[in-house]
């Protein structure tokens, strides 16, 4: 223990500047990877905090590795000592995977002192990244309400309500439906995306008046779509 203190503590003229230097540009860089990952994927409410994370561990990464250095045994310290941490959140997707390690390696490659490395794997993958990007448009908004409508029986929901979606929704889609008030009504449930949230109001009155409409209800997700 003493010697890997005595190797962190080592007195250098140039350790804070070069130490600092490294940990600004791990975090540029680490922005540079969380934009390649906001331009290249579609975007949704966790996607702010998943970009953080790659910064932050591009940073964290280049603060580990100017900690090991060329020490074995420092490493082995580390690595016992980071092994107590737990991380329960399951990433959702594979090409997140990718760019957790996408940020881990610029990490590694600016505490190692190879800034130019960092900046070479950040055009390839970006480009990488952008030629393989889905042909689709990236959404700008999800679903961020929940639309409730009760009907009576016998009424199509699809044939009922459409001109009114049309009309106020920019998009939708039903997550469920069932028959309510011992089956004399049928309650549809969907996630839904106003056009413009100040006639909200507007909206459920214009609902509420059509012809076996029995009820409405639309609530707000306070975390987006799931």
């Amino acid at each position: 223990m003493s010697d890997f203190l005595a190797g962190v503590l080592e007195p250098s003229p140039d350790f804070g500047i070069v130490v600092l230097l490294r940990l600004v540009l791990a975090m540029l860089l680490g922005g540079v990877v969380a934009l390649v990952y906001r331009f290249t994927r579609a975007a949704d409410e966790t996607a702010h905090s998943f970009t953080v994370t790659l910064v932050l561990l591009a940073i964290l990464i280049a603060m580990v590795t100017q900690v090991i250095g060329d020490n074995v045994a420092r490493a082995f310290s580390l690595v016992g000592a980071l092994s107590i941490v737990r991380f329960r959140t399951v990433v959702r997707d594979t090409q997140d995977t990718a760019y957790v390690i996408f940020a881990v390696a610029v990490g590694m490659a600016v505490g190692a002192g190879h800034p130019i490395l960092a900046l070479g794997g950040i055009v390839v993958v970006a480009i990488a990244a952008m030629l393989m990007r889905r042909g689709v448009a990236v959404p700008v908004r999800h679903d961020p309400f929940v639309l409730k409508i009760r009907l009576g029986v016998g009424h199509d929901p699809a044939a009922l309500l459409g001109a009114t979606f049309d009309t106020y929704l920019l998009a939708r889609h039903m997550v469920s439906i069932g028959t309510a008030k011992q089956g004399l009504a049928i309650e549809v449930a969907y996630r839904a995306a106003m056009r413009s949230e100040e006639k909200a109001a507007e909206f459920v009155t214009a609902l509420n008046r059509l012809e076996g409409v029995q009820s409405v209800s639309l609530e707000r997700l306070e975390s987006g779509l799931e």
